[in-house]
């Protein structure tokens, strides 16, 4: 297990679990927002619960699931441990320095968008997935199969303003978050080629970081508008 502590205990290791598990979450982020997708089917959530559904019920769905939590809290760790390595190399500012003229603005606040976002997960899962498993759901029925009606705790969350605000706000933060993130990944883990690594950009800026954050956005939204009956 030496190799374990030595991976830790460096810079440049650390930064490859926080490129493997950043790159495992960027991966759940689309079989997540196809799955939320169910959504906008009209069909007063039947899609949803019945996604829902075989997400919880389904074993390698479930073996997943801790994975992604591991790797939720082993990505936020590491950005916190490298960000105070950082800090400690250089604790004296350098008296003059012009960081916007070296980057962009979501790679120096990675720091503050990765707190943003893990207070937003935290608030989520207790939102969603904290009832699913442990509140008082109500049950929907279904061609006499009963399931767990989460579609009604969506309804009641999102028909909140205030919550949709917090997840529209939140979901700028992740678009920013990936735009940096996303191809900073593939950069730690030594992946640069003149061929890929446009690509790997244009997957960044386009795809994840504003394509899947647009799309997560809109749910909160539209949910709103059809609990208060605008739509």
């Amino acid at each position: 297990m030496a190799w374990v502590t030595q991976t830790l205990s460096s810079s440049l290791g650390r930064k490859v679990i926080m490129s493997l598990t950043g790159l495992f979450l960027s991966t759940f982020l689309i079989v997540h927002m196809a799955g939320n997708l169910q959504l906008f089917k009209g069909d007063g959530g039947r899609a949803f619960n019945e996604y829902t559904y075989f997400m919880t019920h389904n074993p390698v769905i479930m073996t997943v699931s801790y994975l992604l939590y591991t790797s939720i809290l082993v990505h936020a760790l590491m950005a916190f441990v490298l960000t105070r390595h950082n800090q400690a190399s250089r604790p004296v500012k350098y008296a003059y320095s012009k960081p916007e003229a070296n980057s962009d603005w979501s790679s120096r606040n990675m720091g503050i968008l990765g707190t943003i976002l893990l207070l937003f997960i935290i608030i989520h899962m207790r939102t969603f997935w904290y009832e699913m498993h442990f509140g008082s759901v109500p049950m929907a029925e279904y061609d006499g199969k009963q399931y767990k009606n989460l579609y009604a705790v969506v309804q009641v969350a999102f028909g909140e303003w205030w919550y949709v605000l917090l997840y529209v706000v939140c979901m700028g933060a992740l678009g920013y978050h990936l735009a940096h993130g996303f191809q900073s990944g593939f950069q730690s883990l030594g992946v640069r080629h003149k061929k890929y690594t446009p690509l790997i950009e244009a997957l960044g800026k386009y795809f994840f970081a504003i394509i899947i954050p647009l799309a997560f956005a809109a749910m909160p939204i539209y949910v709103f508008l059809q609990v208060h009956h605008i739509i």
